[in-house]
């Protein structure tokens, strides 16, 4: 009985994945004037493993391109070769088009070989120079190899492997026919199977095998490459390799040439054909998307569920006899139910977070390459590496982040004669830092370069007609326009930045999280990029708010402050508008109950409350009639259920069983027609 490895792909891919980025971060670290052996054979065992996978799973074009690698990895780690940048180069390009690859096989396409056929001619020349710096031939593989434990001969002949699966074999996970494969990729197979250990019918056991194989394999390659193949089945099988000189069978295979060679092919056609309709390319299916979670976090989970079930059969026993005397036991029950859920709900959740390292390894890659392009000299620090955040507003701010870094890589930090000329240092410094303030993550980007062109960006801002040149801004306000659509500062186009369809985007996926984006620029001294994001999506802290017989949700990290109006501070404004004098800051007013059309207890200001609230770092005012409770609450969607509501980013359950609306704050500033400008303007004028 085979086993279907397609099950185990899945794990395979997210493992080569992960090996990919040791390899990647591995090379980005190494030291060329003090080599680090260890980060060396970090590297050399993640292409090990995924050359090892790959072959097992029948991936033989990641197989054939890693095994390459491998072999000049193994004679840069046992110091016969020596790493240069060029070297480096070569390798990171490598884990991109290994990358690449897999991506493809991953979602079962045909791998596009190009760039892997081009690379691997690469490496073969170098492995064409030998260890003494005399040229060889590249498929010499006496040359390439000098290790002696690796028997090699180059005489008329072929290997003899006798290959005998112990019958527990395939309960293991590994399929022979797979191996068998992987020889016929390395030459001419002759395959033999042997079953004379194979029980009666009756007696036969679908998940053991009794078969062993006798395989005579015509190659160029060693010994050494032929044992690799079976490197992950030697403690599920007795396997022995040996040489065959065919010299001394002369006779035997030239009496009828033709007929040996036609016999040859036509095995190893068949082998071909039994393996590849073993492994024939599944039907497309949805992708399934995992998560690595630490085991004491599963086990938390578990205790909780067994605190759970024992509450849960407590006020089971109390619900069969119930009288009113029982109502003190059943109030402490229903505690420790609530304690228990919340405990639970936690658990839950610390599942889904991730360390943000999961994100920020993307940029030492990222800085490097682009530091080369530019031609600067960067310092990429990290901190915070292990805050955590929930794993789908980490896939989601990746982009983002992307932009923002390229943008101060580009814009920000000056080339080392501009730095130098500055009385600057002539490497500049990005770092990128995350750390927990309440319920949010902050996430950092800031760079030492030149900082925003304030005056430049008000130029271009009254060029575009963004604002008008009698408009009193202040510099925050003025360096928020680069969040504009289409807004760009650069003179000249590069393939690094300058089109203006950056920060704007940045700013509306950051929203579309729940999540607000400001900056902060010293000129001279370097910008700081601030981006405030939830934990999670999926759960929100809200302040329940009334508006007449409505109940509506408030996200609390939203919410500055609540009071009562003073109608001495209230000036009405063009458009319709009232703004509140608050501090010296004029807020203006969104009433609603006019939004929502709904009735209000009172249409007078002074009669509500005003709920100060802030997004896209504008600030404004709600009229509610009443401020209640606060509590957690589980996040519905309205799109996937209803349909998409301008003004409300979801809805959820109350504890009463009605359907509650949460209000999306940025977009009902927009809805209520209230733009930046003209806030400020309405300010000035009031004043």
């Amino acid at each position: 009985m085979s086993i279907d490895l397609s099950q185990f792909h899945q794990v395979f891919f997210e493992e080569c994945f992960e090996g990919l980025d040791v390899m990647e971060n591995g090379l980005l670290e190494l030291d060329l004037d003090d080599i680090d052996s260890e980060l060396i054979n970090s590297v050399f065992r993640a292409a090990h493993s995924i050359k090892g996978g790959s072959g097992t799973f029948g991936f033989s074009s990641v197989a054939d391109f890693t095994h390459v690698l491998e072999t000049l990895l193994d004679d840069i780690r046992s110091e016969k070769r020596t790493m240069d940048k060029q070297g480096v180069d070569l390798f990171l390009l490598s884990v991109d088009c290994l990358r690449q690859l897999l991506h493809q096989l991953h979602a079962k396409e045909e791998p596009d070989l190009d760039q892997a056929n081009q690379l691997k001619l690469k490496f073969e020349a170098i492995l064409a120079i030998g260890l003494d710096g005399e040229v060889a031939e590249v498929n010499d593989v006496t040359d390439v190899n000098k290790d002696d434990k690796l028997e090699v001969h180059d005489g008329i002949g072929y290997w003899e492997i006798i290959f005998k699966p112990h019958p527990e074999i395939v309960q293991t996970g590994n399929e022979p026919s797979r191996l068998l494969k992987q020889l016929a990729v390395m030459g001419e197979l002759d395959v033999e199977a042997n079953i004379e250990n194979l029980p009666d019918f009756t007696a036969l056991d679908p998940e053991l095998l009794f078969v062993k194989w006798t395989l005579k394999l015509r190659t160029k390659e060693n010994k050494g490459a032929i044992s690799e193949i079976f490197e992950w089945v030697v403690d599920d099988s007795d396997i022995t390799i040996t040489w065959i000189d065919e010299s001394v069978i002369q006779e035997t295979i030239t009496e009828n040439p033709k007929d040996t060679a036609d016999n040859i092919t036509s095995i190893k056609e068949n082998s071909e054909n039994k393996v590849t309709k073993k492994v024939s390319k599944p039907k497309a299916s949805v992708e399934s998307q995992s998560i690595r979670v630490a085991t004491d976090k599963v086990d938390s989970l578990i205790n909780m569920v067994g605190e759970l079930v024992i509450t849960q059969s407590m006020l089971g026993q109390l619900g069969k006899d119930f009288s009113m005397e029982r109502v003190h036991r059943l109030q402490e029950g229903l505690i420790q139910l609530e304690h228990n859920t919340r405990e639970l709900q936690e658990s839950v959740m610390r599942i889904r977070m991730l360390p943000i390292s999961f994100s920020f390894n993307r940029f030492p890659r990222l800085v490097r390459d682009l530091s080369h392009t530019l031609n600067k000299k960067i310092d990429l620090k990290l901190s915070g590496e292990n805050t955590e955040l929930d794993k789908t507003v980490m896939e989601k701010i990746g982009d983002p982040m992307v932009h923002m870094v390229r943008n101060s890589l580009d814009h920000g930090i000056e080339t080392p004669d501009v730095r130098k000329a500055a009385g600057k240092n002539e490497t500049g410094t990005l770092t990128l830092s995350a750390y927990h303030q309440g319920g949010n993550i902050i996430i950092e980007i800031n760079d030492d370069g030149a900082g925003l062109n304030t005056q430049k960006i008000k130029e271009k801002a009254i060029e575009k007609g963004l604002i008008k040149e009698s408009d009193n801004l202040d510099d925050d306000k003025i360096n928020d326009l680069i969040f504009q659509p289409g807004f760009s500062t650069a003179d000249v186009i590069s393939d690094v930045s300058g089109r203006g369809v950056g920060m704007d985007v940045v700013r509306r996926n950051i929203t579309e999280l729940s999540g607000t984006v400001e900056v902060k620029s010293v000129p001279g001294e370097g910008s700081t990029f601030k981006i405030r994001l939830p934990l999670t999506l999926a759960i929100l802290d809200g302040q329940l708010v009334r508006v007449g017989k409505e109940i509506y949700i408030l996200p609390l990290v939203s919410i500055v402050e609540s009071i009562l109006v003073d109608e001495e501070f209230v000036n009405n404004v063009g458009g319709g508008f009232e703004v509140l004098r608050l501090r010296e800051e004029y807020i203006p007013i969104i009433k609603l109950y006019d939004v929502f059309g709904v009735e209000p207890d009172s249409r007078k200001l002074t009669d509500g409350l005003l709920v100060v609230v802030e997004g896209e770092n504008k600030k404004v005012g709600f009229i509610v009639d009443e401020l209640m409770e606060q509590q957690q609450v589980v996040i519905k969607s309205l799109e996937a259920n209803f349909q998409k509501v301008d003004g409300v980013s979801g809805a959820t359950i109350l504890g009463d069983g009605t359907v509650a609306m949460i209000l999306d704050v940025p977009g009902l500033i927009q809805l209520s027609g209230i733009q930046l400008i003209s806030n400020l303007k309405a300010g000035n004028n009031a004043a």
